[in-house]
């Protein structure tokens, strides 16, 4: 799997996460939607990351 597929897997989570978390509502809701943003914008920083090839 290429950086670039992997990086769009992990903001995907984050997304579906962040949808739930906005459907739940809550405290709970608010726990989920932080993970989902955090998903988004760790898979954001890793699509810009330079890769390395050995």
């Amino acid at each position: 799997m290429k950086g670039d597929m992997t990086s769009k897997a992990v903001m995907g989570l984050g997304v579906g996460a962040s949808s739930l978390g906005r459907l739940i509502g809550g405290r709970m809701g608010a726990l989920i939607l932080g993970f989902g943003l955090a998903h988004i914008f760790l898979g954001a920083l890793d699509k810009w990351r330079p890769s390395v090839r050995f």
